[in-house]
């Protein structure tokens, strides 16, 4: 699970190397990810036993996707990819006030102490940070936001499908937004064929590092409690700042205070769950991102 969780950190430092923009970088991901899964007969399968109702839903959970994948390459692309996945780490906060809005479960007051208790954090992250990057925090608290929809959705409707096929239909309708939204946000064509290396990196992003862990986390899932499950899953932010000052040298751009605030929000984002699971004494899934090519 730690190595799925690995991989998906590496979307943000791609998300850094590759020169395209915002716009065709998750579109040519999400494309690669959906003409991939073609190839799977489970995903075929999976469609044609869906009603039409059940995959115009999954389609408006792939727009959902893609905006959210926007704003997050566009978080990077305005600050650096360590902003981006720290703003990211607030993705649970937004789930924990949004899920009982979609999902009908019950609302919890300790969810609202939650989101105040990262406020110091968020206050330090965005003066931790030189000015020019404060519209990159913006974009990434925005990403978070949107994540917490589609998550909350994706929980929702989840069960009702084969998980390809509606990885292959939300991927195949989030490139598809893509396409009618580019004559109006970009200049030049999505179907532009990147430079050599940026296809290199596409590559990786979308078959290392969004269908691989995909496939290995439907398969661990079957030997992991949820809760287990999802503190490696919240671990992801952590492996992506690593990375970003191992490989990219982030951490000279940033000061001591964006790292105190990080750590503000992590230990609210871990503690929660430790504590609920201990008030209940019995293992509690914290409202987190899906295990699903949607979060990064």
């Amino acid at each position: 699970m730690h190595f799925c969780v690995l991989l998906w950190g590496f979307t943000a430092i791609l998300g850094k190397l590759i020169t395209l923009g915002a716009l065709p970088l998750v579109w040519w991901r999400m494309m690669m990810v959906a003409l991939a899964l073609l190839l799977f007969p489970k995903f075929w399968s999976g469609v044609a036993k869906l009603p039409g109702r059940m995959i115009a839903i999954y389609a408006g959970i792939g727009v959902l996707v893609a905006m959210h994948w926007f704003a997050f390459y566009g978080a990077i692309n305005l600050s650096n990819a360590s902003v981006a996945v720290a703003c990211m780490a607030l993705a649970p906060v937004f789930v924990s006030l949004v899920e009982p809005l979609i999902t009908g479960s019950r609302f919890h007051v300790r969810d609202v102490v939650l989101g105040l208790a990262v406020i110091p954090g968020v206050l330090l992250i965005v003066g931790g940070t030189p000015a020019g990057m404060r519209a990159g925090i913006a974009m990434g608290v925005l990403a978070a936001l949107l994540v917490s929809l589609f998550s909350s959705l994706s929980k929702r409707f989840i069960e009702q499908g084969e998980p390809l096929a509606v990885t292959g239909i939300e991927m195949g309708a989030g490139s598809a937004a893509l396409m009618m939204i580019s004559p109006v946000w970009m200049s030049e064509s999505l179907f532009q064929v990147p430079a050599r290396n940026d296809m290199v990196f596409l590559l990786i992003l979308a078959l290392v590092c969004t269908l691989l862990p995909f496939a290995l986390a439907l398969v661990v899932m079957r030997h992991l409690s949820a809760f287990a499950a999802t503190l490696a899953v919240n671990m992801e932010p952590v492996y992506a700042v690593l990375l970003a000052i191992l490989i990219l040298g982030e951490q000279r751009e940033l000061t001591p205070m964006f790292y105190a605030g990080v750590a503000i929000i992590f230990v609210v984002v871990f503690g929660h769950p430790i504590l609920i699971m201990r008030l209940r004494n019995k293992p509690y899934t914290v409202r987190s991102r899906p295990l699903n090519p949607g979060s990064e």
